[in-house]
């Protein structure tokens, strides 16, 4: 894209059919909303990032620029907040699938209350809303659907605005939807309402300024250019002309650090000045599923008399019924050329996302979850093999704490810096 127009007020397009009433009445210029202090004036200054690159137009306070986080998705179970202070980082995120809304308070849900108990330790927190269509069509702008899926949003607006630090609309869209919607206008204009939406309820709630960010998210697969779309474009668009939204989440899933270049040369150049990308998730997962079928090390099968034939798959499901002590699990690793030549991924490529001096949060998955680790087989995504934590594949260790995907956990330590610490609250984990 040669040019990208000027930010603008997110007024609601009255000229487009089926823009709801709500998002109408609830509509504010740019002029408003500077007034109420979301952007400009005193804020902007008290909004200075440390690296002196502002706080953009959004929250209030310092924005973070650079920092890595922990990752537990929409499940925290197996996440305990001794494991985050042994990993020295003070940001944490996670999502929340919208259809949750409906069976209960959102402040009640596993996800939200993590990180609303996060926040209140002192940590900084990033909440993705997940809206999951990929089995049924996008609500259309105006229908009685995207009247109920704006109430939802409201509810968690209710529970989480001014509290957590960023609020991502959207999780992955351009795989939780339709092919059909997201080939067209369906995904962008649905994703689009939802901004203007929260964007109004910020401004009408929060009227002397609200703490918490706006970013959209998240981008998918764009190291394939068949996935650089019109509708992306369109997304990129919208980010960049849309004054109160902080930037835009990526999710490099990826087989190679050129694999995830790719994110960076297509998103950071459509960046305003005052934007930044998250990376909330990101790993070299399509590596690894690759190497899925192959044998395991020679030496290793040798070393601790295991079946030369074994494969990969089949000696992580092992791990699974009975995890290894932690050596067994680092001479694994350490043997399969694979994983070994990509010991110092997350080294690297958080390297990458601070060198293009745009990046705000990223954040790495913490630990094993249920879903990781069932029905283990040759075509399975191998998730388990990123965590921080190898909480379903290794023993505890003898002082009860969790077994390490160690070559992960040394890098993730090594990688928080001094400017990145928040004053946190040091108290027991809930029981």
């Amino acid at each position: 894209m040669a040019h990208l127009s000027q930010p603008r007020s997110v007024t609601p397009r009255a000229h487009e059919p089926g823009v709801s009433r709500r998002c109408l009445l609830l509509g504010a210029s740019a002029a408003a909303l500077s007034a109420a202090g979301c952007s400009g004036g005193k804020d902007a200054g008290e909004g200075q990032a440390p690296d002196g690159s502002g706080a953009g137009p959004s929250g209030r306070g310092s924005a973070p620029s650079g920092a890595l986080g922990a990752n537990f998705n929409e499940d925290p179970r197996d996440l305990r907040f001794a494991q985050l202070r042994e990993l020295s980082t003070s940001w944490l995120r996670g999502f929340l699938p919208m259809p949750e809304v409906g069976k209960g308070a959102p402040g009640s849900q596993r996800a939200v209350a993590t990180l609303l108990d996060a926040h209140n330790r002192g940590y900084g927190t990033v909440l993705s809303l997940k809206f999951p269509y990929h089995k049924r069509a996008l609500p259309a702008v105006g229908s009685a659907l995207m009247e109920a899926e704006l109430a939802r949003v409201d509810k968690v607006a209710r529970a989480v605005l001014g509290k957590v630090d960023i609020l991502v609309i959207g999780n992955e869209p351009f795989l939780e939807s339709r092919r059909v919607d997201r080939d067209g206008p369906a995904l962008n204009r649905f994703y689009e309402q939802l901004a203007e939406h929260v964007v109004a309820y910020r401004e009408k709630h929060f009227p002397g300024g609200c703490p918490t960010r706006l970013y959209m998210g998240a981008l998918n697969r764009l190291d394939d250019p068949a996935e650089q779309t019109a509708a992306t474009r369109r997304w990129l668009d919208f980010v960049h002309s849309t004054r109160e939204i902080e930037g835009v989440d990526i999710h490099p899933h990826v087989d190679s650090l050129d694999a995830a270049q790719e994110y960076l040369d297509h998103v950071v150049p459509h960046l305003r000045s005052d934007q930044k990308f998250l990376a909330t998730e990101f790993s070299l997962v399509h590596n690894w599923r690759a190497h899925m079928r192959d044998r395991i090390p020679p030496g290793f099968a040798r070393r601790y008399g295991i079946e030369p034939e074994t494969r990969v798959w089949q000696l992580l499901r092992r791990a699974v019924d009975n995890p290894f002590p932690q050596e067994k699990w680092d001479a694994f690793l350490a043997m399969s050329p694979w994983f070994h030549k990509n010991r110092h991924y997350l080294r690297e490529q958080v390297q990458r996302f601070r060198d293009t001096g745009k990046l705000a949060v990223a954040t790495y998955g913490v630990a094993q979850a249920d879903a990781m680790v069932r029905d283990i087989g040759p075509a399975k995504q191998p998730w388990l093999l990123n965590s921080l934590y190898a909480t379903r594949t290794v023993r505890a260790r003898q002082d009860g704490g969790p077994g390490r995907t160690t070559a992960w956990f040394e890098d993730f330590r090594e990688l928080q810096r001094d400017r990145d610490r928040r004053r946190l609250e040091h108290r027991a984990d809930p029981p």
